[in-house]
């Protein structure tokens, strides 16, 4: 599970960030909303804990920004102000949840596996594109009905794929989702293991549905022809 701190008091971002990565939780912090709204409408985050008062944006802004975005991942409030006119805004806003400054650390952790339980519950179970079917549960992918074997990260690279399809990935963006790591322009691995999906996914099927973009990634889609 990946969650983005947003949360400009060196002290609290720290103890929060060390805490969640304690927890087990992937945390990534940032420290002004500019750079929050960023991360969080171009990364895939499972939850986000975003501070009201920042500098750059604040959180509501960058609340606006991700919903009207169209992201859908949890979001918890903190904040140093106690008023129902503050908390009612943010709800609104699209909040899932508010927590006021001070506050218990385990406190924070149980409402942030909450807020992961119930976000993971609307969580799709089968992801379709065209007679190309990945069953989550199962781990399972299938073909115009035909089961095909992937490696993990091959089915970690579908999924991806899937769940941004229509959307053009930049090489940067997969390396880091799939093989957590930092994009380098000397390697192929990423053009090896998009050869190897192809080969398995679309070399004997139509229509083609991973198209390179050149010189910007991959997309995985319907071809406006097909």
């Amino acid at each position: 599970m990946k969650i983005l701190i947003v949360e400009d008091e060196q002290k609290t971002g720290d103890y929060l960030k060390q805490g969640l990565s304690e927890a087990g939780f992937v945390a990534d912090l940032v420290r002004d909303g500019v750079d929050g709204r960023h991360l969080a409408l171009t990364d895939d985050y499972d939850l986000v804990v975003l501070d009201v008062m920042l500098p750059g944006l604040d959180g509501w802004q960058v609340l606006r920004e991700i919903r009207q975005a169209g992201r859908h991942m949890p979001v918890l409030f903190l904040t140093a102000r106690d008023q129902v006119e503050d908390r009612v805004k943010g709800l609104e806003l699209g909040a899932d949840d508010y927590l006021v400054k001070p506050f218990a650390f385990s406190e924070l952790l149980a409402r942030v596996r909450t807020l992961l339980r119930r976000g993971k519950s609307k969580e799709p179970e089968l992801l379709q594109v065209a007679d190309l079917d990945l069953d989550l549960l199962r781990r399972r992918v299938t073909r115009a009905g035909k089961r095909i074997d992937l490696t993990a990260k091959e089915f970690a690279l579908l999924e991806l794929l899937l769940r941004r399809q229509g959307e053009v990935l930049p090489r940067s963006l997969i390396a880091s989702q799939v093989w957590d790591m930092n994009f380098d322009s000397d390697t192929n691995v990423i053009e090896v293991a998009m050869r190897r999906l192809r080969a398995k996914i679309d070399d004997d099927f139509e229509p083609k549905l991973i198209r390179t973009v050149r010189g910007m990634g991959y997309v995985l889609e319907i071809p406006e022809a097909a």
